[in-house]
């Protein structure tokens, strides 16, 4: 505190022997504290950029994973439904051709019954972003879309896709199920 006593420069004096900063700056130049603020005025600006950049980061990653979240938030349903579609294929399969049209009315309206499902099913799932992997015979073997469970000879180059055993499903870009697939080991000799 300064008293009525104090002049001046005594004030300077004792402020600076509380306080060595004040000493020192105290004794700058005008030129010497613009340069300290300027750097630390820098300074400040790098750190609100920084943070702004984290900021911008943040909000992303939160946009990309509600995004992920509305495209995969039914992977285990659709996974659960792979095996009915699985099945209506099978009952679809069962039937040779030939045989198609030596039906009853009852067994036409069946048959017709069984392929609708299957075939709104398939609908739905590729409404919510299921879809199949192609995995046509001649196609070449994609090990993060294809499981290969054999190695047969055929008329299909080696490393391609020479039977397809079970199809493949994915949702977005994950696969969802592989393809069960024969990989060709080139033509029989």
């Amino acid at each position: 505190m300064m008293s009525d006593e104090t002049k001046p420069g005594e004030a300077a004096e004792l402020d600076a022997a509380v306080n060595p900063e004040a000493q020192t700056e105290a004794t700058l130049s005008v030129e010497e504290l613009i340069v300290r603020i300027e750097a630390e005025k820098a300074d400040m600006n790098g750190q609100i950029l920084r943070l702004l950049a984290d900021l911008d980061n943040t909000r992303k990653r939160a946009d990309r994973q509600v995004s992920e979240a509305r495209v995969y938030a039914i992977e285990r349903f659709a996974a659960d439904l792979l095996s009915v579609s699985d099945n209506l294929s099978r009952a679809l399969d069962a039937l040779p051709d030939g045989e198609r049209e030596n039906l009853t009315d009852a067994g036409k309206n069946l048959l017709g019954g069984i392929e609708m499902t299957a075939k709104e099913l398939n609908t739905a799932l590729s409404r919510h972003g299921v879809v199949p992997v192609a995995a046509d015979p001649g196609a070449p073997f994609d090990p993060n879309v294809h499981q290969a469970v054999a190695q047969i000879p055929s008329e299909h180059p080696s490393g391609t896709i020479a039977q397809l055993f079970q199809p493949g499903w994915r949702i977005g870009e994950r696969t969802l199920r592989a393809a069960m697939v024969a990989v060709s080991l080139g033509p029989a000799n």
